[in-house]
């Protein structure tokens, strides 16, 4: 009696063990090729995405690179599966000369277009992208920017804040996106640093992911493990806002 107790005891952690790989191995699957979580840390695109935002990253968009899978193992190059993004896009990337930090903007630039900034308008290919006043945004130090609803050409339509004006990002020299490259954007434009700047063009080998959803929403750098902040810091307005 005494050894079938033990051999039992034994099968019962062996299953145990069991369980826990394959629980492991199926959320490191689904990470890596249907949904990913990230948070966001930083309000460069905000009014879309705001701080304390949590939000599913969906992985089959544009297919699979290197910079799909967890610690980026250099197993191969380019992408498989590949589906090509398009012009209003938030994208989740790693930005070309540093690839151990996840950026998210929106994608405003293809191959070949031609991308600039006059006067805080947003110009593709000679074509300004039509800007219409949207009221205003009141930051959580309560501070009203102004908004503007943009409408890129392939009619996709979003909020961009305008907290200055002639601002460093409001004027730049025209950028023409090389072959298999995108320019990205934030929708807060004053203060986003993106291809304007030291992002630069972004290698669609680059991309990680397509955000899709808000699926929790956090204010005041709250985490959501913090239950007893819920009843005075949870955004239940952002809650299942879809994005993609």
């Amino acid at each position: 009696m005494a050894d079938r107790a033990i051999a039992k005891e034994k099968g019962g952690f062996g299953e145990t063990v069991k369980v826990i790989v394959q629980a492991l191995l199926l959320a490191l699957v689904i990470r890596t090729v249907l949904f990913q979580p990230f948070s966001i840390p930083s309000g460069s695109m905000m009014p879309t995405l705001l701080i304390g935002d949590y939000l599913f990253v969906s992985k089959w968009s544009y297919g699979f690179s290197k910079y799909s899978i967890p610690f980026s193992p250099d197993l191969f190059e380019g992408r498989i599966l590949a589906s090509a993004p398009e012009r209003g896009d938030v994208v989740v990337f790693r930005k070309p000369n540093e690839t151990d930090t996840d950026y998210i903007k929106r994608l405003v630039g293809l191959p070949g277009d031609r991308i600039q900034m006059r006067d805080g308008v947003l110009f593709i290919n000679g074509q300004a992208v039509p800007k219409e006043p949207a009221g205003t945004f009141t930051t959580e130090t309560g501070v009203p920017v102004p908004q503007f609803r943009e409408t890129l050409p392939n009619g996709v339509t979003y909020i961009t804040l305008d907290a200055e004006t002639n601002s460093v990002g409001d004027n730049t020299r025209e950028f023409v996106v090389p072959e298999g490259h995108y320019f990205m954007m934030g929708d807060n434009r004053d203060n986003s640093l993106d291809s304007r700047f030291d992002v630069g063009y972004v290698p669609f080998e680059n991309f990680v992911g397509k955000a899709q959803v808000i699926f929790f929403s956090m204010e005041n750098d709250a985490s959501p493990l913090e239950i007893w902040r819920w009843p005075t810091d949870l955004r239940p307005s952002r809650i299942l806002t879809w994005l993609g």
